[in-house]
Order: C-alpha cells, then structure tokens, then sequence
C-alpha cells in the first residue's frame, strides 16, 4: 500500500470517528455503508456506555479508601444491585421508545416519532414517582434484605435513601437517550453521559472528603454526587430535545396523555421491562447468596468485581445498541435483508471487544482490582470473581447483539422467555447447587454466570435464526 493510499485511509477513518462524535443528523441508515452506520452509532454509544460504568467504578474508587470501606463497598454494591430493578425499568421503557421512535423514524415521520418519546417520558415519571417513595423509606429493610448485616445496613442507610430518592435521573438519562438513539443522533446521548459523569468525578472527592469550607460528607457525598452529575446529565438532554436543532422537533403539546398511544408503548415496553426484571432479580438473588455465604467480604470481593465486569460489559452493550438502532430504522424502511446484515456486523465487532477484554481480565484481574481496593481479603475474593465471571465474556457479547435485534424489531416477548428460562430456572438454581448444597460458597456463583450466559446465548441464536422478528409489526 502506497503512503497516499495510507494516507487517504487515516483521513477517511478519522472523518468517520469524528462525525460519530460531533453526530450527523444527515446520514440515512437506511442505506449507504452498513460498516459506516455501525460505526457512526456504536463509538458514541459505547462512549454513552462507557461513562454509565464509570459512575459505579468512581464510586467504588473513593468509598474504597474509606475508613469502613468493607461496609462502604458493600453498601455501594448493593444498592447498585437493588437500582437494577430501576435500571431495567428505564432500559425496557428505553428500548420501547427506541423500536417505535427508529421505526417512525424509517418511515420518514420524524413528528410521530417525537411525541412517541415524550408520551414515553410520561410513563416513566408515573412509574418512578412510586418507587423513589418506597425505596426511601425502606432502605435500611432493603439493605438487610439483600444479606447486610446490621451494622452494614445502620452505616449504609443513608447512601441508599439518597440513591433511591433520586433515581428518576437514572430512569430519564437511560430513557432520553433511547429517544435519541432511535432517531439515530447517539452522540447526543453520550455528550450527556460525558457531562454527567465529569460533575461525578469532580463532586465526589470534594463531596466524600471535604474542601475548604465544603464538609466532609463520607459515604453519603459519594450519593450527593452521582446524583446531582445525573440531574445535570438529564438538564443537558431536555435541552437538545427542545432546542429542535436535530431531527426530533418536540413541542410542549405532546406532553399532553395520549393513552392510546401510551397503551401501545405499554405493550412493547411491558415485556421488555420484564425481561430485564428478570435478569436484574436474578442479579439480586446472586448478591444476596454471595453476601449469605462468604459474610461482608465476600460480598464486598464480588461487588468490586462485578462493578468492574459492568465497565466492560456497558461499553459492549452499548456497541449492540446499534443493532437496535439499525434493525429498526430498515424494518421500518421495508429493508428486512439490510438489517440481517446490519446485525451481523454488529456482533462481529462486540465478539472481537468481549475477546480482548476476557484476556485482558484473565492475565491482568490482580492488578485491576488491586487499584479498587487494599483490603487483602477483599481482594482475594474480587479477583477469583472477577477471573471466572470474564470466562464468558465472548458469549454475553453475542447475546447483547440478539437481545438488542429482538427489542430493536419490537419483538420483546422472546428475549423475555429466554431471560426467564435461563436465569430463573438455570441460573438461580445452579447457583445455589453449587453454593450452598456442593458447599463452594461464592465460588459457585461465579461459576454459574458464564455457564448461564452461554447457555442464553445458545438459545437466542436458535430463535434468531428463526426469523420471527423479522415481521413484528409496532
């Protein structure tokens, strides 16, 4: 290859990279270069996605360094298990709004496809509002619920109050961002991702440890500042949705009910909202088993590791998002092949990621978790979590891709069948078996998330190929 050859490359390659970051309203997904729209959606959604996954790692960081960090990490770690149940509730209302909103978007209807995310907004402020009040005002119950002891859940109650009450920016971050991603302008959603998470890492030192006059708020600054870095984060997409600079034009009228079309987000996003319900409970019954037989270490070992695997693990689910995106911006486009496509392409790119981050764990886990914790006995557990858990890291790769093509078409009932089978009736018992009758404590769930991982997988790509999703109508 000549040096003008290399050099017209780079030029392209870095065009590419730089209109995926600035976004580009411009680009029809529907057709050109699947390879270019995979890449102008997946860089800022993996960026997006990477930063969510900071949120959690940035906690870890200072409240590991604390004087009670066993109590500190734990009570972060779970809590985050508990804020699943919101997270899968923002990501099935966000993935209902993503279908119909590339759907509309497809079919050159950009007007529809506006009011369906503000009539999905609403949803969303109905549902959390519920579920701020309960978690703040059982939150010591939840902790102790979830395996902490006394002692843990007196130190930690307050973080989670704080966490719980303010977890409408956790819903509207993730639903906003569906919006936009389903209209194709993804690095609108990751620029609020950015600032969110820079008002984190700023805020959390000052907030956890103290500035001048600023006190020192310990634990409850970590949960100061992650919120109000959310709430700034959700400031920042209400304004690109009423600025009208992009293809969605919002209007202050489509906030008002529609309920049929309510009803109709309702019916895609219920079963979506189910199917990550289920494997967040399943995520909960782990923690919980884990806190239960390796007591407040091995809990706080696996909450360093599992945090550790979300950061990995966000990025490729964010690279799948464009799967959702591109599946269906063509369905809706009457292009069935050219989203066959799409996905496969999609997927090559998270198996080659998830490989190089399964390596990367498996020859580096020690160093990795000795900069989130220094407390041996955590780390001994984070470690062995960590290296057994990444195992099937090229699977969970593979199965985001296929969940996101389901969800993506509206086809939502059968990532949610297969959720249900293989956490519900596989994982949870293996893990059980394996912890507590075969007496291999937390080692036995680690062991058993990959295995049931892999076996999700399996079972996707046999309905995949199917091809039921191909004539979901929404």
């Amino acid at each position: 290859m000549t040096e003008t050859s290399n050099s017209t490359l780079f030029s392209r390659v870095f065009s590419t990279l730089k209109i995926a970051i600035k976004g580009d309203d411009t680009f029809d997904f529907t057709k050109g270069s699947i390879k270019k729209g995979v890449i102008l959606l997946a860089i800022p959604m993996v960026l997006e996605m990477m930063m969510e996954s900071v949120f959690a790692l940035v906690d870890l960081y200072f409240v590991g360094h604390l004087e009670n960090s066993s109590y500190a990490i734990q009570t972060v770690g779970l809590t985050e298990s508990v804020l699943t149940i919101i997270y899968s509730l923002a990501i099935g209302i966000s993935m209902a709004a993503t279908a119909v909103v590339a759907r509309r978007i497809g079919e050159k209807n950009p007007e529809a496809a506006a009011k369906a995310g503000m009539q999905s907004i609403i949803i969303a402020f109905a549902i959390n509002t519920v579920i701020s009040i309960f978690g703040f005002i059982y939150a010591k119950e939840i902790l102790l619920l979830m395996g902490a002891s006394p002692a843990a859940a007196d130190y930690g109650v307050n973080f989670t109050r704080i966490m719980m009450a303010s977890s409408i920016s956790i819903m509207l971050l993730f639903l906003i961002n569906g919006i936009f991603r389903g209209a194709g302008n993804a690095s609108i959603a990751m620029r609020s991702l950015w600032l969110a998470n820079g008002c984190n890492i700023i805020l959390c030192p000052i907030l956890i440890n103290g500035l001048g006059p600023i006190p020192a708020f310990g634990l409850i600054g970590a949960a100061m500042a992650t919120s109000i870095g959310r709430s700034i984060g959700v400031l920042y997409q209400f304004y690109h949705l009423f600025g009208g600079s992009g293809i969605l034009k919002v209007k202050l009228s489509q906030f008002v009910p529609d309920f049929e079309q309510i009803g109709a987000i309702v019916k895609i996003a219920a079963p979506g909202v189910l199917q990550f319900v289920i494997a967040s409970c399943s995520w909960i019954f782990l923690a919980q088993l884990v806190a239960t037989t390796g007591n407040d270490t091995g809990s706080a070992g696996y909450q360093t590791a599992l945090r550790i695997m979300m950061f990995f693990i966000l990025p490729a689910w964010g690279l799948s998002n464009a799967a959702a995106t591109l599946v269906g911006q063509n369905l809706g486009a009457q292009q069935v092949e050219r989203a066959v496509k799409s996905v496969y392409t999609t997927a090559k790119y998270n198996v080659i990621f998830m490989g190089t981050i399964m390596v990367l764990c498996l020859l580096m886990g020690n160093q990795i978790i000795s900069f989130f914790t220094n407390d041996p006995a955590v780390h001994k557990i984070a470690v062995s979590a960590l290296q057994i858990m990444s195992l099937g890291y090229i699977f969970y790769g593979i199965g985001m891709v296929l969940i996101n093509t389901f969800n993506g078409a509206g086809d939502t009932w059968t990532p949610t069948k297969v959720n249900f089978v293989g956490f519900w009736l596989f994982q949870i018992p293996l893990a059980y078996l394996l912890a507590k009758y075969l007496k291999m404590g937390p080692t036995g769930v680690f062991m058993a998330v990959p295995i049931a991982e892999t076996a999700i997988t399996l079972a996707s790509i046999m309905l995949y190929r199917k091809g039921k999703w191909k004539t979901i109508q929404v």
